[in-house]
């Protein structure tokens, strides 16, 4: 299990974030970076105990209407080779020193967490306490199911809601799929044909009402 260390980051995570969400192509806000909050998530285990795994909900005031924003980050004590694109920078921990901080999307130890979960080989972790399961998020199981093993981070591609990467061997080892991670967070679960699994997890929105939705889902590529 990771352990959670109450200490000093510096910068922040939100700080951090505040310099990365507004360049991104599913930002939707006016670039006042002052109305983010931290809002929600939870957290993963990596088996190897090396990457911290955080699916982190940042909520942005700026606009015309409060948005809910997915940023799922692995924290790394050095840089993951072939991963540049993916970096959103760089802190100081009052414990472990210097952390590479990137984007999950772009992390293959993150990838093959959010599948095994999907799978029901992995358990969702609270965001703030050492050891402790979270229950309150769910996976919702599609009627063809999450294959398994379902590993590797191959392409990743962004849209204005979301980001997909694709996933499995593909070829003779494999089919490959589509693992859409939800940016732009909204209420309720994700809904389309050939979705395999879903995770739905809660965050809380500006005004302090508890909202819950589908955060990633594994489906289909249709190619």
């Amino acid at each position: 299990m990771a352990v959670i260390h109450h200490t000093t980051l510096t910068p922040t995570k939100l700080e951090l974030i505040a310099e990365w969400l507004p360049l991104r192509p599913w930002y939707q806000g006016t670039g006042d970076v002052s109305r983010l909050a931290r809002a929600g998530g939870f957290r993963l285990d990596d088996p190897e105990g090396e990457v911290g795994i955080e699916f982190m909900v940042v909520t942005d005031a700026s606009g015309d209407g409060p948005v809910a924003y997915l940023v799922p980050l692995t924290y790394r004590g050095a840089p993951l080779d072939g991963a540049g694109d993916g970096l959103v920078g760089t802190l100081e921990h009052g414990v472990l020193g210097k952390r590479w901080v990137y984007d999950g999307a772009h992390d293959p130890v993150m990838v093959e967490q959010l599948l095994a979960l999907l799978a029901g080989r992995a358990a969702a972790q609270a965001q703030g306490e050492s050891d402790t399961p979270d229950p309150a998020v769910g996976v919702l199981a599609g009627p063809a199911g999450v294959p398994a093993p379902q590993t590797g981070a191959g392409k990743v591609s962004d849209t204005a809601g979301a980001t997909v990467v694709v996933v499995g061997a593909g070829g003779e080892a494999g089919p490959l799929h589509d693992l859409t991670l939800i940016r732009v967070l909204r209420p309720g679960p994700a809904v389309g044909d050939g979705i395999r699994g879903q995770v739905l997890a809660g965050w809380t929105a500006p005004d302090g009402a508890a909202e819950r939705g589908a955060f990633a889902f594994l489906g289909d590529t249709g190619r």
